[in-house]
């Protein structure tokens, strides 16, 4: 079939179409790597299943990361139902200057950028296409001032289309962190999502299993109220690190409607334990990722 003018002979959208010249689509790629170098590991939360609870472990991870002296960022491009500001009762605004787009500091030690502390009025509607999203993604990457961090955590929406697949094109060495529930339901749809990122030859730091059981908080018994040990079972299928299992806990639902995250909370629980086990979980295998690793050394 033939193609249109907007597009490639292999059908493809053509990237001088997207950003009106070759000329220009390869001073972003430049800018992007400029940005880039400046970031140690960029993390990229994933799922094909929506209502996994992606938003709810980029936050707390990301929270848990800076509170153990780690500079993070936190890139919201979940486009269409973006929730990190709410997650964390975001004020601060995003502002921009002459080099482009301030992220709004959210904590210390961490910075956001999300869609909707770009919106006037928040409960308008985005209505974008694949091509302007992919292209948000990329001016959120190559424009905001990031300076120099330890982790920037990527909240990806569900699925394999047009957010991961420009968030893996642009940031190769993104290391990929596949949130699952228990449930069958749930693990159907995720592993395409492990099946794409290795046909996309995505480096998959491991999959972590969200609402894992219930600590009943009268009996603290374990309740397996969604099942349990789907993701760890998934996981060694596919030869793949778990990463952790995070359990349902009534104090994470109180403090995420306070934009609170868990691991923020001054009382132990279940899910605060558990996430600040996955942060160092996260931290020790990406400093020994193999992938990272091998670029380090060809960068020396």
């Amino acid at each position: 079939m033939a193609s249109c003018s907007g597009c490639t002979p292999d059908g493809s959208v053509a990237k001088a179409t997207l950003l009106g010249g070759e000329n220009q689509w390869a001073a972003q790629n430049k800018k992007i790597a400029k940005v880039l170098a400046q970031i140690r590991y960029k993390i990229l939360v994933t799922s094909g299943k929506g209502g996994v609870g992606k938003s709810s472990v980029t936050v707390n991870l990301a929270v848990a990361l800076a509170s153990k002296g780690y500079k993070v960022g936190i890139l919201d491009c979940d486009i269409h139902g973006p929730s990190i500001p709410t997650l964390l009762k975001l004020n601060g605004e995003i502002t921009a200057d002459a080099h482009g787009l301030i992220p709004a500091k959210a904590r210390d030690n961490l910075y956001v950028v999300s869609m909707d502390a770009l919106m006037a009025e928040k409960d308008t509607p985005v209505l974008w296409r694949g091509t302007k999203k992919g292209q948000a993604i990329r001016e959120f990457l190559s424009d905001v001032q990031w300076g120099s961090l330890d982790y920037l955590v990527i909240d990806s929406p569900p699925g394999t289309g047009d957010e991961p697949m420009t968030v893996l094109e642009s940031i190769p060495e993104a290391l990929c962190v596949v949130v699952t529930t228990p449930q069958e339901v749930s693990l159907a749809d995720v592993r395409k999502t492990v099946n794409f990122l290795a046909q996309v030859h995505a480096n998959n730091l491991g999959i972590v299993e969200n609402m894992s059981g219930l600590t009943c908080p009268y009996c603290h018994q374990e309740i397996d109220l969604f099942k349990k040990g789907g993701g760890e079972k998934l996981a060694r299928e596919h030869g793949l690190t778990f990463l952790g299992a995070i359990p349902l806990d009534p104090a994470s639902v109180v403090a995420s409607d306070q934009g609170v995250p868990v691991v923020e909370l001054t009382v132990d629980s279940p899910a605060k334990n558990a996430f600040n086990t996955l942060a160092q979980n996260i931290i020790h295998a990406s400093e020994n990722s193999l992938e990272i690793l091998a670029q380090m050394a060809h960068r020396s």
